[in-house]
């Protein structure tokens, strides 16, 4: 637990949240729709909203599909993806649904896809299964077995949704603080007494409740606050790459291969943006930094308390093929785009283009396990978000009612 100098005196506000993502901001919004008038401060350390995670994705706005039935990310996913679309329309952010392919391009992925499409019937999702020719009618370059076409899947602009979130916060009293100010380097907790945060120019800011949205961080500032996580964040990276200008006529809307269920990772795939371009990828690497958005961002703490972590040789004895396939295509081009041909036979290396990369707040148990669905976890005066990756942004919004109604549980509002 950090030393902050003096918790006594005047509360500043009734629920500081640490994080301006687009789930620290959805939580903000939902704090003061949920009770005016209740006093909220976010804190971020860039200069802006939605710098890492939320602005650092493929902007799909995801139907649910892949998700079991009755988890977290299935049912906040579910009334999540319609919830977006509508609040884009209402406030004019750029999104469009487009429906994607989920194409099986191996023998041995057809029970997998058509696993799908039970899960998809199950969750009442609108998917209809293509064969080879019905695919080229959605998409004429990409080839496979048989695919499934999921209708709900769009693209959205959620860095422009996370900063119109911090709009509406303030705009009804919410306060958002950035840079220095809203830096957290110590965080105290007394009882009776709520949560007093410092942040790096010095400044202290007292609470009644504390919401941790840190996301990359979120571990971290857990074990600031005082409390154990059971779970460490392991920063995986995302490389993209993007179609030369002359060749995004081969992609019309979203292509995803059939995923494997022994990683919470998608495949590489296909995305026309909802601003132009088509975007490919990601690949998922180990980063060595939690910001390490290209292999020389080395943070050494940080890696040292990766090393040191039992989980992390957990998952690299237990996965270095795909660990080692995920590395290869990351540092060759050729290999990478051999990746993509599996679904778009006629891209070469050529037809490629560095994009930037994004990087995963993967939370990892002692045990190697990689943690498949949302985490919460409280403690005094608290509540920690200690897993939220995708589909979270898609999720933004039922997810930040789910947190304002677990803080009025906190302050004995419930």
């Amino acid at each position: 637990m950090g030393d902050v100098s003096s918790t006594s005196g005047r509360l500043d506000c009734d629920v500081l949240v640490i994080g301006a993502g687009i789930v620290g901001l959805s939580t903000a919004h939902a704090l003061t729709r949920r009770a005016p008038g209740t006093r909220v401060t976010v804190l971020e350390k860039e200069p802006g909203p939605a710098r890492h995670q939320t602005g650092r994705n493929s902007g799909v706005i995801h139907s649910g599909i892949y998700y079991p039935p009755g988890s977290l990310k299935a049912r906040f996913a579910l009334k999540g993806a319609a919830e977006m679309v509508k609040f884009c329309a209402e406030y004019s952010i750029p999104h469009q649904v487009t429906g994607k392919l989920i194409v099986a391009t191996e023998h041995q992925e057809l029970p997998r896809l058509h696993a799908l499409i039970q899960r998809g019937r199950q969750h009442g999702i609108p998917v209809r299964e293509l064969g080879p020719a019905q695919i080229a009618e959605h998409e004429p370059y990409v080839q496979g077995l048989a695919a499934i076409h999921v209708g709900t899947t769009g693209v959205a602009d959620f860095a422009a949704v996370a900063g119109r979130l911090a709009q509406l916060a303030q705009d009804a009293g919410a306060e958002v603080r950035y840079g220095a100010a809203g830096q957290v380097t110590a965080i105290d907790r007394r009882p009776g007494r709520g949560v007093a945060v410092r942040t790096a120019d010095g400044a202290v800011v007292r609470a009644r409740a504390l919401v941790n949205c840190a996301g990359l961080h979120c571990d971290s500032i857990a074990r600031l606050a005082g409390d154990a996580p059971q779970a460490r964040i392991f920063p995986f990276r995302g490389e993209y790459a993007e179609l030369a200008p002359e060749r995004e006529h081969l992609v019309r809307g979203l292509v995803y291969p059939v995923p494997d269920p022994a990683f919470p990772f998608l495949g590489v795939h296909l995305t026309r943006g909802v601003h132009g371009g088509v975007h490919v990828g990601p690949n998922a690497v180990p980063a060595l930094a939690r910001e390490g958005y290209a292999w020389p961002a080395v943070h050494p703490a940080e890696l040292a308390g990766l090393l040191t972590h039992p989980g992390t040789w957990r998952i690299a004895r237990r996965h270095w093929r795909y660990g080692a396939g995920e590395v290869r295509r990351s540092l060759s081009r050729p290999a990478f785009a051999a990746a993509v041909r599996r679904l778009l036979p006629e891209v070469t290396t050529a037809d490629l283009r560095p994009a930037p990369a994004g990087v995963r707040a993967q939370a990892v148990l002692r045990d190697g396990t990689l943690v498949d669905d949302f985490l919460f976890a409280e403690g005094p005066h608290t509540i920690h978000v200690l897993n939220a990756p995708s589909p979270a942004a898609t999720a933004s919004l039922p997810i930040g009612r789910e947190i304002a109604r677990r803080v009025a549980g906190v302050l004995g509002e419930g």
